[in-house]
């Protein structure tokens, strides 16, 4: 069982420390954005829909199938395995995805997201979506660690590439999709400036962008470490 288990974490990158190479790191970030992109492929040729003809069922679909993949994954990067199952780390993994989803709504609803019947469904299934997006990753590797956290997400001193996995790509979700808010009050009439298409579009694109500019310091980071060297 251990053997198997060190193969697999040498298959994507694991060193003994539970860091991660950049190589890994790629490959992470490959496997997630492949079964995004599932999602949406799942949502147009099986349901016949997208975010901007049915929000609630296209949201529904991306979270529920990058969700199980981001959980398995980052559970191989928890802290103190010797203590912290897989098992253990999943399930905290769920528990992380409902209290980010629900701060998730709270944040959106308080900075003007639509409240009503009609756009409930869209905003539990962006939140579920922003929570395996921001929150998910950093439980199943933290856990309940405030210290963790608090030094990640609050001082930003993410330290190895790991922590920068978490960090970056979770603040450019967030701050995708603030910006993709922006036109949601123009007077376009488009339907994709329902909420919370273009949101979510905004989130996506950030999310992206943030896991190519973590790759870009985890290079400079082993480039200044070779120097040194």
């Amino acid at each position: 069982m251990n053997e198997a288990k060190k193969k697999l974490d040498i298959s994507i990158g694991v060193s003994n420390d539970l860091s991660i190479s950049y190589l890994g790191a790629f490959s992470v970030y490959l496997i997630t954005g492949l079964f995004l992109a599932v999602g949406f492929w799942v949502a147009r040729n099986k349901f016949s829909v997208d975010l901007v003809s049915d929000p609630s069922l296209t949201l529904f679909l991306l979270w529920s199938i990058e969700f199980p993949v981001v959980v398995i994954i980052y559970s191989f990067f928890r802290k103190s395995p010797e203590k912290c199952s897989c098992f253990k780390a999943i399930g905290r993994s769920i528990l992380g995805l409902l209290s980010g989803a629900f701060l998730n709504a709270l944040g959106a609803i308080s900075l003007g997201a639509p409240i009503g019947m009609q756009y409930l469904p869209r905003t539990i299934h962006w939140s579920f979506l922003m929570s395996v997006f921001t929150c998910v990753p950093a439980t199943a590797v933290f856990g309940a660690s405030w210290t963790d956290w608090h030094r990640v997400f609050a001082s930003l001193k993410a330290s190895g590439n790991t922590e920068y996995m978490i960090l970056i790509p979770a603040y450019g979700a967030i701050i995708g999709g603030w910006f993709g808010a922006w036109p949601m009050p123009l007077d376009w009439e488009r339907p994709w400036q329902e909420w919370p298409i273009c949101v979510c579009y905004g989130a996506i694109g950030g999310y992206i962008v943030g896991q190519i500019l973590s790759l870009c310091l985890m290079l400079n980071r082993k480039d200044e470490h070779l120097k040194v060297a």
